[in-house]
């Protein structure tokens, strides 16, 4: 049952591993669009910017999302594109991996934080595979590479 003893581990899951996972995510994506050639703008979060660093934007709700924002790419294909909307997916699942990794070879230590990291992680997997529109030209990243891949359709703007 929750109880106010749970606040701690609901804070800290809430605005430190949850924004995490969600950099990860968007750093995949942003990866896959410098290695193909595009300039990206990563942003976390929303409301007013806090700071930036180059081309990485912190906004004062930066723990609701991130996202990637993109010019157009070197030699555009559909592969290359499909490879850019699962990026988020590609980097989830490897960071899974390396924690499970590490923990496994007891470098790092058996830790609530690393629980939640990877069930984060697994959550953004699992619900950037369905392929949903979360509305107008926004669409889970399942449904993108789906799209691009059979109609060619893109998108510059990936959560």
């Amino acid at each position: 049952m929750f109880s106010w003893n749970d606040m701690i581990t609901f804070v800290w899951a809430f605005f430190i591993v949850l924004p995490l996972t969600s950099f990860v995510h968007a750093s995949g994506h942003t990866f896959f669009v410098v290695l193909f050639g595009g300039k990206p703008v990563l942003t976390m979060g929303r409301g007013r910017k806090l700071f930036s660093v180059g081309t990485f934007h912190v906004h004062s709700l930066y723990f609701v999302d991130a996202s990637c924002q993109y010019t157009e790419i070197k030699n555009e294909s559909r592969w290359k594109y499909a490879v850019i909307y699962a990026g988020g997916i590609i980097f989830n699942a490897i960071s899974i991996l390396i924690v499970n990794s590490l923990i496994h070879l007891d470098i790092w230590p058996k830790h609530l934080f690393f629980y939640q990291f990877v069930y984060f992680s697994v959550y953004f997997i699992f619900f950037a595979l369905l392929p949903i529109e979360y509305g107008k030209d926004n669409p889970s990243d399942g449904k993108a590479v789906y799209t691009v891949l059979k109609y060619g359709k893109t998108i510059k703007e990936i959560d």
